[in-house]
């Protein structure tokens, strides 16, 4: 008989999602948020893992998304999970970041909930929405 008191709580919701910390000549590309929370602020590519999507699979759709650059899932590489409480001012998220380099400077489109997308010198980044600054980081160390 096991005597473990540990209980599960239902009354947080965990959301997940997915980012992508694409560079390129010394350079991220970065999109404006159209959306609360963080609106007319600096982001990742990213959002959220659709039923029945791998955390990869929506890192690269994302990308496309609101970027309109093309980079395949199997080109991806993980950089970490971000999970920290308080992250996200909407609730709960963790977040599967990714990475990869394209050769060059590729010209981006903005679509979907991006309102802007641009390439941003590593040494001038803006300010960041949710923990982006700390994901770019540990995915340039890479």
């Amino acid at each position: 008989m096991s005597t473990d008191t540990t209980t599960v709580t239902t009354d947080e919701t965990i959301r997940y999602t997915a980012d992508v910390v694409l560079l390129a000549a010394g350079h991220v590309l970065l999109i404006e948020r159209g959306w609360d929370p963080f609106k007319g602020s600096w982001a990742l590519p990213g959002g959220h893992v659709d039923r029945g999507e791998t955390s990869l699979a929506a890192g690269s759709r994302e990308l496309e998304e609101e970027t309109g650059i093309s980079v395949p899932a199997a080109d991806l590489r993980q950089v970490g999970a971000y999970d920290a409480p308080g992250r996200d001012p909407r609730g709960r998220y963790v977040s599967v970041a990714y990475t990869a380099t394209l050769p060059e400077l590729v010209e981006p489109t903005a679509g979907d909930d991006a309102t802007a997308a641009r390439w941003w010198p590593l040494a001038a980044l803006p300010d960041l929405a949710f923990d982006h600054a700390l994901i770019v980081a540990e995915a340039v160390k890479r």
